[in-house]
């Protein structure tokens, strides 16, 4: 028994550790800056988002996310970030930041291969929207999104 505690604590402290990093530099890491969509060729629409990350200024991350016309463009303002593996990470951000909807909004992304998905998103203080990439309450799939070139 001995001998199985001792190799849990060594396996334990051998791990990373979460690490908050600069969000900019994370987006920069996961290769993120750029548009995404399902489908880059066909347009905007809510079951094909076409999803703008860019760096308006020094370490500032913005995302806008186009739902096709008749709907509302989803800005998220990116605050802080934590590398949570070698595919997912977490961002604090401000949804729609300077609007009567803006609230703060904690969200995991996994980036694997050239692919992007949205894993959790929840409201401070509310219920999650997104919990294992479907999202709530319909049981949908969140999108698996593709750089455009």
């Amino acid at each position: 028994m001995l001998m199985v505690t001792v190799m849990v604590l060594a396996a334990a402290t051998a791990m990373p550790a979460n690490k908050t990093v600069p969000v900019e530099t994370l987006f920069r890491e996961f290769g993120l800056l750029g548009t995404w969509a399902s489908d880059c060729k066909q347009a905007a629409s809510p079951g094909n988002p076409h999803v703008s990350i860019t760096t308006p200024g020094a370490g500032a991350v913005l995302e806008e996310h186009d739902l096709g016309s008749g709907f509302a463009i989803n800005r998220y303002s990116m605050l802080t970030g934590e590398r949570l593996s070698d595919e997912l990470f977490s961002v604090k951000t401000i949804f729609q930041p300077g609007t009567a909807e803006e609230e703060r909004e904690r969200l995991v992304f996994r980036v694997r291969g050239a692919t992007r998905r949205t894993m959790f998103n929840q409201p401070e203080g509310g219920k999650a929207h997104v919990v294992d990439g479907i999202a709530l309450p319909g049981g949908s799939k969140t999108p698996v999104l593709k750089k455009c070139e």
